[in-house]
């Protein structure tokens, strides 16, 4: 289950991920709000975490843009906020949930799970796209009856491009969400995970392909058969 975290406090941000991540969960962070507007309708989501005081964009008008949009995603508000008048106005954007910092560990995790079967209880395990299956568990890479292990860059990697399968993802896209926004990784860092996974992908017979796209970035395309 993939889950987007949007807040720029980097260090709350990082411990949702953790306490997310040691509950099984996928996640993917942004620290301001127009990161978190381009992930959140660019990726495919199970639920989302926004805080509400967002440099560029607040999670208020985030998620009152996505319901206009037609994004149906179930999202909890995060706020040091506690007036009702608060809480009412973030329902009333759109979002399916609400929680005041501080808050303990186990209610996160709850009201994550709330979210979810509202949703229809998602839980996915797997990423598909043409002839290829990729587990999101053991980080395995199948085709037919061959399988090639991905490591964790690879497969973080592997798993943004397929989650977003139409979308033509820039390098800095892929380091921001793969790397994170202040590491130290550069473009070359993408353009040799893109060359471990191409060839993975052949040694699969696969017939799916990283495209590169000249002064725009990657996307899959599905050929169509099997080499």
């Amino acid at each position: 289950m993939n889950i987007l975290v949007v807040e720029d406090e980097r260090n709350l941000a990082d411990a949702i991920c953790k306490i997310l991540e040691d509950a099984g969960y996928h996640t993917e962070v942004a620290y301001d709000g127009a990161t978190g507007y381009r992930f959140a309708t660019s990726g495919a989501y199970d639920a989302m975490i926004l805080d509400i005081m967002l440099p560029g964009k607040d999670g208020m008008e985030i998620v009152r843009d996505l319901r206009h949009g037609g994004d149906s995603t179930p999202v909890m508000l995060l706020t040091a906020r506690t007036a009702t008048s608060d809480k009412v106005g973030g329902l009333d954007a759109g979002a399916d949930d609400y929680m005041t910092k501080p808050f303990e560990n186990e209610e996160l995790l709850a009201r994550v799970r709330a979210l979810t079967r509202r949703s229809g209880d998602l839980m996915l395990d797997e990423a598909k796209f043409g002839d290829l299956v990729l587990d999101l568990t053991t980080h395995d890479l199948a085709c037919g009856e061959r399988s090639a292990h991905l490591s964790s860059k690879e497969f973080e990697v592997m798993r943004t491009l397929m989650m977003s399968p139409t979308r033509v993802l820039s390098k800095q896209d892929l380091l921001t969400r793969v790397w994170g926004s202040d590491a130290e990784a550069t473009e070359n860092s993408v353009e040799a995970y893109i060359s471990f996974l191409r060839k993975k992908i052949h040694y699969l017979h696969s017939g799916v392909q990283i495209t590169t796209l000249r002064m725009l970035g990657y996307r899959l395309e599905d050929l169509g058969h099997v080499r």
